[in-house]
């Protein structure tokens, strides 16, 4: 599967409440999440992305509290996959468990600024930055992670 976008870099150890605070926990409806989503590092996020757009960081994305509720907030406001030099397990569990695909790579973030345009190849595990014309290798997810995603989760899945 390809997800085609442009990067929006952010840094190391971004916490679920940089993801969505937890002033809104209250709710676990996507559309109210997706407009709140980055609003504790990037107060009006979702107004700045187009829908397909890739969140791009550093090591540790997702730490913080197992709130399912953060790649619940970044899938509904439009983001196709987030690209990280690694995540809280924690968060990397919730994100396919929702079908929501992260990818690791090592070299990735470091090269890519904000606004590159970008195609994350899934299947090949490649990263190709259009910008830069430039190429990384990312994870390949085995065969049954990619089946939880395309089918839009675990619970999809299982059915």
């Amino acid at each position: 599967m390809e997800y085609r976008g442009k990067a929006w870099r952010f840094g190391s150890n971004i916490d679920t409440d940089a993801i969505i605070p937890a002033i809104y926990l209250h709710t676990s409806d996507p559309q109210i999440l997706g407009k709140h989503c980055m609003e504790g590092i990037d107060p009006g996020f979702p107004k700045k992305i187009t829908a397909g757009d890739i969140i791009v960081a550093d090591e540790n994305f997702g730490c913080g509290s197992s709130r399912e509720h953060a790649p619940v907030a970044i899938k509904a406001a439009g983001i196709s996959c987030v690209v990280a030099k690694g995540f809280s397990r924690i968060f990397f569990r919730n994100s396919i468990n929702i079908g929501f695909p992260i990818f690791e790579s090592e070299e990735a973030p470091g090269k890519i600024a904000n606004g590159d345009e970008l195609i994350v190849d899934s299947d090949k595990g490649v990263i190709i930055n259009v910008t830069r014309k430039e190429e990384y290798k990312s994870i390949v997810y085995p065969d049954f992670i990619k089946s939880i995603i395309v089918k839009g989760g675990l619970l999809n899945s299982i059915k």
